[in-house]
């Protein structure tokens, strides 16, 4: 430990647990349950622990130079040891919170999305919905049941990285979806009722990746959540409409 290292004053585990206690007590006062509040702080903690592996796999990459190979070769095998294990103390954060049943597969059926997964996906895609065209004009009880759908189609360990993943889809078609937006969303010619429904809805986004990434899983939880078929396949002519 170095000198610097010495005079901070980091919070020890007690002062964590007390941290975390405080915010589950109230959240709690909010009217949050506390399997809710626990989940959210959950994935909270893991996604903490994989950001510090990323970065310190991006720093510690190479060794400090000018110290000769023997040293290079000892820092390369001593942060390779120091990633693998605070990789899979991540792992282990992540899996308390998804569960052993929330790891990658190439299948479901997955458990239907609780509460806290559907709001988690309104929070990241409503931003994205708004970067792009103004509030929608859906009933946001349609919009839980289409978001609950969309959820369908992954695994909890999926729902877990979702926000990252509708936000990399954004940035990737970022034309496109202007252009649809324009074309058939708020503002434009076509109504929010009929055909073009989705895309007057925040949810449209979500959608739209779950129709590039999974169409048949996307196919088969609309169905089942008997949700309008006109609205699936009105915002795949919009996608797929000429530029």
């Amino acid at each position: 430990m170095s000198a610097a290292d010495e005079g901070r004053q980091w919070p020890d585990e007690v002062s964590v647990d007390n941290a975390r206690t405080t915010l589950l007590q109230l959240l709690a006062r909010a009217g949050v349950p506390g399997a809710d509040a626990g989940e959210l702080i959950g994935l909270v903690e893991a996604g903490a622990l994989a950001l510090a592996h990323e970065e310190l796999s991006r720093v510690g990459a190479t060794a400090p130079g000018g110290r000769g190979e023997a040293y290079e070769s000892g820092w390369r095998d001593g942060v390779g040891e120091l990633l693998e294990g605070l990789g899979g103390v991540a792992e282990r954060a992540l899996l308390e919170v998804v569960g052993a049943g929330g790891e990658q597969a190439p299948a479901g059926p997955w458990p239907r999305a609780g509460r806290v997964e559907v709001e988690r996906a309104r929070v990241a895609v409503t931003p994205l919905y708004l970067s792009f065209t103004t509030v929608s004009e859906l009933d946001p009880e349609v919009t839980e049941e289409v978001l609950t759908a969309v959820l369908g189609t992954m695994s909890p360990r999926q729902r877990a990285g979702y926000a990252g993943r509708l936000t990399a889809f954004a940035a990737a078609h970022r034309a496109r979806l202007k252009q649809l937006f324009a074309a058939f969303g708020p503002g434009s010619a076509v109504t929010v009722h009929g055909r073009y429904s989705l895309v007057h809805s925040v949810t449209s986004i979500a959608v739209l990746e779950r129709l590039v990434a999974a169409p048949q899983a996307l196919r088969d939880e609309w169905d089942a959540a008997e949700l309008p078929p006109a609205w699936l396949d009105g915002l795949g002519t919009a996608w797929n409409a000429p530029v």
